[in-house]
């Protein structure tokens, strides 16, 4: 089947809503749809004081609603208001240590906030489809070097990977009960570990080391032989736009679950990527190990297997880990010598699209 979402005939002029625009991966989605000529709206918490909502401009021309996925009626508002045809749900909370750091609080934004949101778009009569945005995590990890498929039992040993799954079957229970004899297809998608420009949350590998080698610090990892899917943010935002518009045209075939993850070369070691960001960077830059005795757990094998996407969506990885590395750390170069970071960003989204 040929790759297609990517083009402006299909987005040009729709409404679309994503929840999460002022985060990390939202901000590049929420660019990617305006060139495409998308009418966009977003829903999220106010971004934070370093954020990729900033340095693109983003408030600039998107319908920005600023609220908290718990808060059910300013979530409703807000859909009433922007009306949208497709959403793309972004926001969540996304961080492995926070999460077991504060689980309430995770399970609150992760499974209440999807329930919330699909609460209120039963009442909205403009709705085409939804794609959820889960995690790569919401499996039950069995150490398998295959890639977990689809169909493949769901778990989670720590909380923001629990919260996930929750979140998943959430999702199933509102598509057959409510949505599914509207003919309103809702899908979820489960990206692996993504790398790219503007992400500056705190305890994610990337923006760890940028801060360490601009300090000229060495990067500090607790554990460096974890193997994880690595792959650009881009890829993950062509594989949320794709499935979004084969949700649209072909409701019955492409609603459920689908994986979005590298080749199984691409699951490297944190200490591969870890490497790679220090030679790229340069000016002598390092990592050691630093593993404190209080570390949550954490998987040490996770990969995803993302053949149902190449057979239904023709959705296939671009740029392989080096090439998502060596997009990555010439982005944050960029902002720190006051470049334009729409331009940069949009320079990228170009380059992927017309990749082979």
């Amino acid at each position: 089947m040929p790759a297609h979402g990517l083009d402006r005939d299909f987005w040009r002029g729709r409404r679309v809503l994503v929840t999460g625009h002022t985060g990390f991966t939202g901000g590049w989605l929420c660019l990617w749809l305006a060139g495409l000529g998308a009418r966009v709206s977003g829903f999220a918490l106010p971004p934070e004081s370093q954020s990729l909502f900033a340095a693109l401009g983003l408030e600039a021309g998107l319908d920005s609603h600023l609220g908290d996925l718990r808060d059910a009626p300013r979530l409703k508002t807000a859909i009433e208001a922007t009306r949208p045809e497709i959403v793309l749900h972004l926001a969540a909370q996304a961080l492995v240590r926070r999460a077991h750091a504060a689980p309430i609080d995770s399970f609150a934004v992760n499974v209440m906030g999807t329930a919330h949101l699909l609460e209120a778009l039963r009442g909205c009569d403009s709705l085409r489809s939804v794609v959820v945005v889960t995690s790569d995590k919401v499996y039950l990890n069995r150490g398998l070097a295959r890639g977990y498929r689809e169909a493949d039992r769901l778990g989670g040993r720590e909380p923001y990977a629990a919260s996930k799954a929750c979140a998943e079957l959430v999702v199933d229970c509102y598509r057959h009960s409510y949505f599914e004899d509207r003919g309103i297809a809702i899908a979820t998608a489960r990206a692996g570990n993504i790398v790219g420009g503007g992400d500056w949350s705190a305890d994610r590998l990337v923006p760890d080391a940028i801060r360490a080698f601009a300090r000229r610090e060495p990067l500090r990892l607790r554990h460096p032989h974890a193997t994880r899917p690595w792959q650009h943010v881009l890829e993950a935002c062509a594989g949320y736009l794709m499935l979004a518009r084969a949700l649209t045209d072909e409701a019955a075939l492409a609603a459920g679950a689908w994986n979005f993850g590298p080749t199984p070369a691409d699951s490297r070691p944190v200490a591969w990527i870890a490497g790679e960001l220090a030679r790229l960077w340069g000016e002598g830059a390092a990592w050691e190990t630093h593993n404190p005795s209080n570390a949550p757990y954490e998987e040490k094998l996770l990969a995803v297997n993302a053949a149902k996407s190449a057979a239904g969506l023709g959705w296939k990885p671009r740029w392989t880990a080096g090439d998502a590395l060596a997009r990555t750390v010439p982005w944050y170069r960029a902002q720190i010598a006051g470049q334009s970071m729409r331009a940069v960003s949009t320079a990228q989204i170009e380059e992927y699209a017309n990749a082979a």
